[in-house]
């Protein structure tokens, strides 16, 4: 999948993917087990609806993204204990909110310049390296190298990459201050220390989008080959 014209999703829904992250959120800390299920069956049903004009490809690279979310949410979160969310679980609404993530990021990539996208590289540089040298965030730099290998390896999503790099950050944001989940000062089993969110966090949701992209290449050339 490439963010061009032809990619998911319409504006019209870009703006409902965003409303319902951002209500969806501050929704979430007001409630517990149940209501949290039925917030997330809301979100499901929101995506749905949003993947109705989806080709067979395109599904095919966001049930990718869908599986390889899930799995990394439960080793980061419930293996590791990267992060933790408020009721110490993986919320039914995070699977599909990084799906929507993902189209996003291609929404803002098509009006992204190349120029912009650069920028947003440096910025998370200087970031890393500051921190580091400062000993507030030494992940920081172990996140850009993910994020630096990624656009290196696949120049053409470059712009998808930095989009998606400060859509997560703004998420991350919102999600850490409302209380949605909290991320360890210490990285477990390491030497390593963070911030709440780290600042380079959208790296995460970079690698993510760079599997997908790596998955979609496989298919694609998969179905040319028949």
């Amino acid at each position: 999948m490439r963010a061009d014209a032809r990619t998911l999703p319409r504006s019209e829904d870009a703006f409902l993917m965003l409303a319902t992250l951002a209500a969806g959120l501050y929704i979430d800390v007001l409630t517990d087990i149940p209501g949290q299920i039925a917030l997330g069956l809301a979100v499901w049903l929101v995506l749905f609806y949003v993947l109705r004009g989806a080709t067979g490809v395109e599904r095919r690279a966001l049930m990718a993204c869908l599986v390889i979310a899930t799995t990394g949410e439960m080793i980061l979160s419930l293996g590791w204990g990267l992060y933790t969310y408020r009721l110490g679980n993986v919320p039914m609404f995070v699977p599909p909110g990084h799906v929507m993530m993902l189209l996003l990021g291609f929404a803002l990539a098509r009006v992204m310049p190349e120029r912009v996208a650069y920028a947003i590289f440096g910025c998370a540089a200087l970031y890393s390296l500051a921190a580091a040298v400062l000993g507030v965030d030494t992940l920081g730099a172990a996140l850009f190298l993910v994020l630096a290998v990624s656009a290196i390896a696949m120049p053409g999503q470059r712009t998808l990459y930095a989009s998606t790099f400060v859509l997560s950050l703004g998420l991350e944001l919102y999600g850490t201050w409302l209380g949605n989940w909290n991320w360890a000062h210490h990285v477990p089993a390491t030497s390593f220390v963070t911030t709440n969110p780290p600042g380079v966090v959208g790296a995460f949701y970079c690698a993510l989008d760079a599997t997908v992209a790596a998955f979609s290449m496989l298919i694609a050339r998969r179905w040319s080959g028949r």
